[in-house]
């Protein structure tokens, strides 16, 4: 396994020479969400203020990470109950991104929330295009690969504020991490299938720790 607390030093290509990793994108990660019940008009509201929120921030400033944890994912982790026994939520050392941009140093940081050892939250501050959501990708995977059972699936979030991507690591029959496209904030359809995919998450850690 590979620790956590070099995850800042890792590449994607380190990962997938070291490890055999493979990297697939699919437009139908966690299918099961099509499954969930629908949402309440009183969860489409949620969602709406959620959305309304961020527009009103993303218009006057760029966000930080704290921003984004109060703003954007917060509401989502409470709608899909992760704030809730048997969930514990810890925060890890944060990360620091280096670049440069026509000859200055732009620094980033990524935040890391641990939801009960199988779904690792990162969520990217980004002052820059330098930054985009997949920036966090290879050290999301070195948090997951060191998820204390292997044997079922981890997960995780990757969080700008404006876009998720969800991933899903398993190891049978090979090492394997399905990634999904980026959904938008700022489209109402994505935001609920955020938020679905959030409590499929959920379902299934639930059902494999019965």
């Amino acid at each position: 396994m590979v620790q956590a607390q070099s995850a800042k030093n890792i590449s994607l290509e380190y990962l997938k020479e070291r490890f055999g990793l493979r990297v697939t994108l699919r437009s139908d990660l966690l299918t099961g969400w099509r499954d969930l019940p629908a949402l309440s008009e009183q969860e489409r509201q949620q969602l709406l203020r959620v959305q309304q929120n961020y527009m009103n921030l993303s218009d006057k400033q760029n966000f930080s990470e704290e921003a984004v944890k109060m703003v954007v994912l917060s509401p989502l982790l409470d709608l899909a109950a992760f704030y809730q026994a048997p969930f514990s939520i810890r925060t890890e050392e944060s990360i620091e991104l280096l670049s440069e941009d026509e000859g200055h140093i732009v620094r980033g940081k990524i935040d890391v929330l641990v939801v009960r050892q199988q779904l690792w939250v990162l969520v990217i501050e980004s002052k820059s295009t330098q930054f985009d959501v997949l920036t966090a990708l290879p050290q999301a995977l070195v948090y997951m690969l060191d998820a204390p059972n292997p044997e079922q699936p981890a997960y995780g979030l990757l969080v700008n504020g404006r876009e998720f991507i969800f991933l899903e690591l398993t190891y049978q029959p090979v090492l394997t991490c399905v990634r999904s496209f980026a959904l938008s904030v700022e489209k109402e359809h994505e935001l609920a299938q955020v938020l679905s995919n959030l409590r499929l998450i959920r379902r299934n850690i639930l059902d494999v720790q019965r």
